[in-house]
């Protein structure tokens, strides 16, 4: 068990937590969210004991040991990959440090045999003699080959040592796990992986995470930071998220009688544990779901950007037609024979194992890139808003945000009419006169959602839309899309994304392409599928 106790968190005139208080306990995963600036990640840091509070204090169990996925890739450069995994179990490796010296000492003394004996019974007591092949089996379970175990890790890139540093976070078994976006730069693949290991991983985990489906996977609670303070939750984000909007809901219904708000409340609750019944977390989720009292279900304070994607034109029938497309780039193979009919109405979520490919598909359906070979053929009706996966080209005037946005708009110039689009991405007050070449990454999306909504467009391209979103603008975007009637082209690695918009997947691969009308989730569990994938890629 690890406990906050009266953590307050003030940089100048800005409160990040004023007297919080929370304990995390033995065989939950706690999903930690909020807003952007919320202080996720320094509230990680305190627990941690990375960050001093202003006031209170942070107490763990005696005795028990706690792990963080550090993000410093560069502070085990000089160290093999195998022995950067042990040292996370830092009383474990100093033993290991210690007990080796001492057998290479030229001048082994009666004290050191003694002193070797105890370490040895250390070592033993705490499984030493399987450390290396348990941290093989998290490398290799995290996409590390066997034959890279002893390179050293300033070998790698920067993908690789996230997965070593996963490792180093996992090994040795801690009895508190705080995890800050683990599934940064992970495939699906293991992605899931990992989400196997934490379900049948008995201590107490701490993670936050922008994957909606790992936290809606792994996590038994939601902590919600929102205006200084931190209320602890049952259930996964998704329960969160609906109770807390069916809440919002009932408090502007005034009319609503209170019986009857408890009663749907209730209704909710036995909806969602039976759901529950058939995740993998089935047992533990249901007995605690099945506890709540709906007085535990409060409306969220947080605000929900207002995405809304309009066609000035609908489209006709003729989308996109490609034939024959290929690209490389140095002299690497991104993909080729790709032969695609795009219909009024599709979806489309394109997957790599080379992110790259995508991105040059988009660019040069967009006419910012030229094929290798092939033709493509864009419908007369067509009108298109881009969402470019780098977008730094379109920020770099020092303009305010309307004048910004202005100059995407084809007629209308009403400043009234600008603001709207920016209010809808919570651009309010103040906020539309920040310089656009000074925003943020999160900020600096939102702009370009606002300037797509401003298109009117019916056909969505989209390279990988939620990075550098908070959990609420994802959300949002979410379900902008799934209404949205025209065609979308996408790709992202947000599993729920990519889960509930997509009604087509198609694989670009360096050897031809794989083209199937299902859902994502279909996609990745069909065996034939899996085996073309790997032929594709041999």
């Amino acid at each position: 068990m690890i406990a906050a106790h009266n953590i307050s968190l003030q940089y100048g005139k800005r409160v990040l937590f004023d007297e919080v208080n929370i304990k995390f306990t033995q065989g939950n995963c706690y999903g930690v969210i909020g807003a952007n600036g919320a202080g996720k990640s320094t509230f990680l840091k305190i627990l941690s004991g990375e960050i001093d509070p202003n006031a209170g204090y942070i107490s763990i169990e005696p005795g028990k040991r706690l792990a963080v996925l550090r993000q410093d890739h560069f502070v085990f450069d000089d160290n093999t990959i195998l022995d950067t995994v042990m040292m996370g179990h830092k009383k474990l490796w100093k033993i290991i440090n210690e007990k080796n010296a001492i057998y290479a000492s030229a001048d082994f003394s009666e004290e050191d045999g003694i002193r070797a004996s105890e370490l040895e019974a250390e070592f033993a007591e705490m499984d030493g003699w399987n450390a290396e092949s348990d941290a093989a089996a998290l490398l290799s379970g995290l996409g590390i080959a066997e034959a890279d175990h002893y390179r050293l890790m300033k070998e790698l890139n920067g993908n690789q040592k996230v997965r070593v540093l996963l490792a180093q976070a996992l090994f040795g078994n801690p009895d508190v796990l705080i995890l800050d976006e683990p599934t940064n730069d992970l495939d699906i693949h293991t992605v899931r992986w990992l989400e196997d290991f934490l379900l049948e991983f008995k201590n107490t985990v701490i993670v936050v995470s922008h994957d909606r489906h790992f936290l809606d996977t792994v996590c038994t609670h939601i902590a919600d930071i929102d205006f200084g303070a931190i209320r602890l939750y049952t259930g996964n984000y998704s329960f969160w998220y609906e109770s807390s909007q069916l809440a919002l809901n009932q408090r502007s219904n005034a009319n609503k009688k209170a019986e009857e708000k408890k009663k749907e409340l209730q209704e909710f609750i036995a909806r969602f544990s039976a759901n529950a019944s058939k995740s993998k977390q089935a047992t533990s989720r249901r007995k605690l779901l099945d506890k709540i009292n709906v007085e535990d279900i409060q409306p969220s304070n947080r605000k929900y950007p207002a995405i809304i994607f309009n066609q000035n034109r609908t489209a006709g029938d003729q989308i996109l037609e490609i034939k024959g497309l290929s690209k490389s780039v140095n002299n690497k193979l991104l993909f080729s024979g790709l032969d695609l009919f795009v219909n009024k109405g599709d979806k489309i979520a394109f997957i790599s194992k080379d992110s790259l490919a995508v991105t040059a598909l988009f660019r040069i359906l967009l006419g910012e890139a030229r094929a290798d070979t092939g033709v493509f053929k864009v419908g007369q009706t067509i009108t298109s808003a881009y969402l470019p996966n780098e977008n730094q080209q379109y920020f770099t005037e020092n303009l305010n945000l309307i004048d910004w946005l202005r100059q995407f708009s084809e007629e209308e110039k009403d400043e009234v009419f600008v603001r709207g689009f920016l209010g809808k991405m919570l651009f309010s007050g103040e906020e539309v006169f920040k310089k656009s070449n000074v925003l943020s990454g999160g900020e600096k999306v939102r702009c370009m959602i606002s300037r797509m909504m401003l298109a009117g467009a019916n056909l969505l391209v989209l390279d990988e839309p939620t990075n550098h979103l908070d959990l609420e603008s994802i959300q949002a975007f979410n379900n902008a899309l799934k209404t949205f009637p025209g065609t979308v082209l996408f790709t992202s690695h947000d599993h729920e994304f990519t889960q509930t918009v997509a009604n087509r997947i198609v694989e670009l691969t360096p050897n031809g392409m794989l083209d199937k009308l299902m859902t994502f989730d279909e996609y990745i569990e069909d065996d034939y599928i899996t085996n073309q994938r790997e032929e594709l890629y041999a």
